[in-house]
């Protein structure tokens, strides 16, 4: 169409087709915003009142409307709701099976699909569903719904569903409309009515998604559902050996042939490594990984979190309709809304069934007058010859009795009374009829009372609603605070770094020759920090090839934030010639940013350099060239005596004359203090930012001493991503002279015994148990301290309790860890209570047995320093790449080196507290030995 036929710009004409031109514009505006609006309120979004989109609500009056108590075909379901619903069957079938798969408003029989493994469900004529007794209870009454005309006017439908439940939040809901999305996350059932329950009572619910795939979930940015919010997911990973891992439970909006395919990419990427993947899942999710040799199993799992759908991150955004427009508002604020309407239409059935009762004792007492009075035998009644006579007679007849009814007579109440058989009314027991009208009045007492006390009434529902369908329906999914993985950390080493020093390139493509050295492995996503021979260094990304610099000193794989490694150096200034030593960390610096590490003058040149990954100090011979004021032409520096500064201090004067060279005399050992390492509670990790419970100093071969409440024990190093059992009661440092006590059940014997022993070293992730393997064996008491233990047996037929002390080191001498012990009671145990004072001593094995001494000293391998005669530049040490024949090493694990456990597993300079008696005590119910049941949360290891 031409433009000149601008509606605005029609010409002043007399041709009636010009002003019969519709504007483009405005038809596209109108068109856009009627489909917009048809998106957004009936199809995508669901509705507040009911929690359902426009074809979920009419698939259940559908099933509601062919209800019979049987199985329907679901084709059969289908058709009869395109009656109300005017799209494809495709839809209404796709509905459906997402509303059947919810486990809760639809009884399903036949093969409905799997959400989980992502299997669809078959054909409509082969399933088969009916309501469940949920949804009839709680979704459905015609009396209180709205209803409309449907699309084509022959039928009627529910505007929305009379629904008495938080079904939008218990279900969920994700849809994608004109402008805006709507993704509402699924809640747990028995939570959303203990929730509705507070908020009646006027308390603010705070709910946390609950998902029915199980998993484990970090809220603590949920925002209560709203836009901005975050929940991040992840799968149930576990240990089963130090080669297999075992998923058993999958993240939210995941399938385990998705999960498992990601896993696959990762692996063919080279960010994890293993060997195979098995899925045995049926009705429960099992997803085996096995892992490639010397691959670690901690390492994995966060790997697995960092770049597979182990993990993935949900953005809720709760949209809904509400007054026939979209809404936004939080998940807490819908509960309430819910809730109260829940109430309203409580009040709106009570209200309808007291008017239903009314109705009948009015009717019946109008009959018992009726009968009792004569009326039907009356002269005129029985002479009157139509209709209007007859209520002509009748209402003189009632006048007399006009008071006692709580309404006004009408002619539909006297035709009811005509009506009535002249054979009923002969029978009619007044008896009878008076105990009906008295069980009327009570019940209409009752539901008075019902209004008149609605709060009560509505708690009194969900709390039935609670009882009867809550089985089975607690949280499924872990609430937990997740630590962030970092990528770097845990990606695998796949990539080889090569560094042509002279020409100054770095990188994973540089061609072997000659000038091209291996520095080691990396991963892709890796930073590699580099030093220069004019003082400089800088950071930037592993890539194929990249230009650094010439004359590189020194190349590793750069670690941000990494405190640790310090970098010894001596630098002569281009300018004076004065000759400079200084210690420094690089922690955090801006990639590909070059940083000078010397004064910055012109010619200034690194006489010597050193990367010591544990802030190690070496002594170094410098040399001087001959001059005529110098008497002594060679002393010795150790670095100890140099402070560790920041990599922008220009360090301390060695010397003023020319040096000649300098070389390495000696190693030296770590200036640094032992590594603090504290286990976070909630995270159930290691840390080394202050979070839990302090453990103490780790340096060198120091190990960590963790105990599960099976009886089985594990030494770990501190390395910061290991993952630890949830059945963990006791973690410290690990001492191999600490003496520790135990109460616990031989399962053969059936007895109470109690040892006291030490934890013998064993390798690294190697499992031990401390109690008998006997079926039901089991661990009961394990402390630190031995001190005055009171426990309480049952004793007797009746169990009467009974209280003794016990000092176990009066019981037992310290015997060998797999000893039984001796036996404590025969009687089943109630409790035990602890009594000791922060600041007791503890006790320790002192080294009598010389013998068992010399053989463990036998197992530990030394590595002997061997004296160093390199070059002036002392870098890392040199690696050969290894050849693919060549098979990988093994060292053996070193003993750690004994020390007392200071000050409550804490450091010898922490301040001492003050002596304070305390008293932990957990009891526990037992009737049989056999029914004793571990409680893995216990403090000190009661439980």
């Amino acid at each position: 169409m031409s433009e000149d036929l601008n509606q605005n710009e029609i010409p002043d004409n007399n041709d009636d087709k010009l002003h019969n031109v519709t504007s483009l514009d405005g038809l596209y505006e109108n068109w856009f915003l009627d489909y917009a609006s048809y998106v957004i309120l009936d199809r995508a979004v669901p509705h507040i009142n009911d929690g359902l989109k426009p074809v979920q609500r009419r698939i259940l009056h559908s099933l509601k409307e062919m209800d019979d108590g049987r199985f329907n075909k679901a084709a059969n379901v289908i058709g009869n709701t395109m009656k109300y619903h005017p799209h494809g069957d495709a839809s209404i079938g796709d509905a459906m099976v997402q509303i059947g798969q919810k486990n809760l408003l639809i009884d399903c029989q036949g093969n409905w699909g799997d959400p989980v493994t992502g299997d669809s469900a078959a054909a409509p004529r082969y399933i088969e569903a009916r309501l469940s007794k949920f949804a009839l209870d709680v979704v459905f009454n015609a009396d209180t719904t709205i209803w409309q005309a449907s699309y084509d006017g022959r039928n009627k439908e529910p505007i929305t569903l009379p629904v008495k439940f938080p079904l939008l939040l218990a279900q969920g809901a994700e849809g994608i409309a004109v402008g805006l999305a709507t993704k509402i996350l699924p809640h747990n059932f028995i939570e959303l009515i203990d929730a509705s329950i507070a908020a009646l009572k006027g308390i603010r619910p705070n709910l946390l998604p609950d998902f029915p795939t199980g998993g484990m979930a970090d809220a603590s940015a949920y925002n209560e559902g709203q836009r901005g919010g975050k929940v991040r997911v992840r799968a149930r990973i576990a240990e089963k050996d130090k080669k297999t891992l075992v998923i058993s439970e999958i993240p939210f909006s995941t399938t385990t042939g998705g999960l498992m395919e990601s896993i696959v990419n990762a692996n063919e990427k080279g960010k994890i490594k293993i060997k195979k993947i098995e899925d045995n899942t049926s009705k429960d999710v099992e997803i085996v990984v096995h892992l490639a040799p010397g691959i670690s199993p901690d390492v994995t799992i966060d790997a697995l979190y960092a770049f597979t759908d182990c993990e993935v991150s949900i953005s809720p955004n709760t949209c809904v309709i509400q007054s026939d427009k979209p809404r936004f508002m939080s998940v807490n604020d819908m509960l309430t809304e819910s809730t109260f309407f829940t109430k309203e239409l409580l009040k709106q059935e009570l209200e309808i069934r007291l008017k239903e009762l009314m109705e009948k004792i009015f009717f019946s007492s109008l009959l018992k007058i009726f009968i009792q009075e004569g009326m039907y035998k009356h002269p005129d009644y029985e002479t009157s010859g139509n209709f209007e006579t007859v209520l002509e007679v009748l209402n003189r007849l009632f006048e007399p009795f006009f008071p006692q009814f709580y309404r006004t007579i009408v002619a539909e109440d006297y035709k009811k009374l005509i009506d009535k058989p002249m054979s009923s009314i002969t029978r009619f027991d007044v008896k009878k009829a008076d105990e009906q009208m008295k069980a009327l009045e009570n019940e209409i007492k009752q539901v008075k009372h019902h209004l008149k006390h609605l709060t009560d009434y509505t708690i009194a529902w969900f709390e039935k609603l609670r009882e009867k369908y809550g089985k089975d329906r607690g949280r499924k999914t872990e609430l937990r605070t997740f630590d962030k993985v970092e990528a770097a950390q845990v990606a695998l080493a796949n990539i080889k770094l090569y560094v042509n020093k002279t020409d100054g390139f770095v990188g994973s493509g540089l061609k072997k020759d000659d000038a091209v050295e291996y520095v080691g492995d990396c991963s892709d996503i890796d930073e590699i920090i580099v030093f220069r021979a004019d003082g400089r260094c800088l950071i930037t990304k592993v890539q194929d090839k990249v230009f650094v610099g010439k004359d590189i000193i020194h190349v590793a794989v750069f670690k941000k934030n990494d405190e640790r490694t310090v970098y010894n150096m001596i630098y002569k200034d281009g300018e004076s010639g004065i000759a400079y030593i200084k210690r420094f960390s690089v922690v955090g610096v801006t990639r590909d940013k070059e940083y000078d590490l010397t004064k910055g003058t012109k010619g200034t040149k690194v006489l010597y350099f050193t990367a010591n990954s544990n802030g190690e100090a070496e002594i170094v011979n410098v040399q001087l060239k001959p001059h005529s004021k110098l008497k002594k032409l060679q002393f010795d520096e150790d670095f100890a005596s140099i402070a560790i500064k920041g990599r922008g201090s220009m360090g301390n004067i060695i010397t003023k004359y020319p040096v000649k060279k300098i070389v390495l005399k000696s190693k030296g050992v770590s200036t640094l203090a032992g590594r603090k390492i504290w286990y976070d509670e909630i995270l159930k990790r290691l840390n080394a930012d202050g979070r839990g419970k302090y453990l103490g100093e780790f340096d060198g071969d120091d190990r960590i001493l963790n105990v599960l409440s099976t009886g089985v024990y594990e030494l770990t190093n501190f390395d910061l991503n290991n993952h630890f059992d949830d059945k963990m009661i006791l973690i410290e440092k690990y001492d191999p002279k600490k003496v520790f006590s135990a109460i616990h059940l031989d399962g053969k014997s059936k007895n109470y015994m109690v040892k006291r022993f030490v934890f013998e070293t064993i390798a690294i992730g190697k499992q031990v148990s401390i109690i008998s393997d006997e079926p039901g064996s089991k661990l009961l008491y394990i402390a630190k301290a031995n001190q005055l233990v009171k426990i309480v047996q049952l004793k007797g037929k009746e169990q009467t309790p009974e209280t003794i002390e016990i000092n176990l080191a009066d019981l037992i001498d310290v015997k060998g860890m797999k000893a039984m012990g001796n036996r404590l009671s025969q009687l089943p145990i109630k409790s035990v209570e602890l009594i000791a004072t922060e600041d007791a001593a503890e006790e320790s094995v002192e080294e009598e047995d010389s013998e068992a001494e010399e053989s463990v000293e036998t197992n530990i391998e030394t590595d002997e320093t061997e004296p160093v005669t390199e070059p002036v530049i002392q870098s890392a040490p040199k690696q050969v790449e290894p050849s693919k024949e060549e098979l990988p090493k093994t060292e053996s694990a070193k003993l750690p080196e004994p020390g007392a456990d200071e000050a409550s597993n804490g450091s010898s300079d922490s301040p001492a507290k003050p002596a304070q008696t305390q008293t932990k005590k957990i009891d526990f119910e037992i009737t049989n030995p056999d029914d004793i049941d571990i409680d893995d949360k216990g403090q000190l290891g009661l439980f």
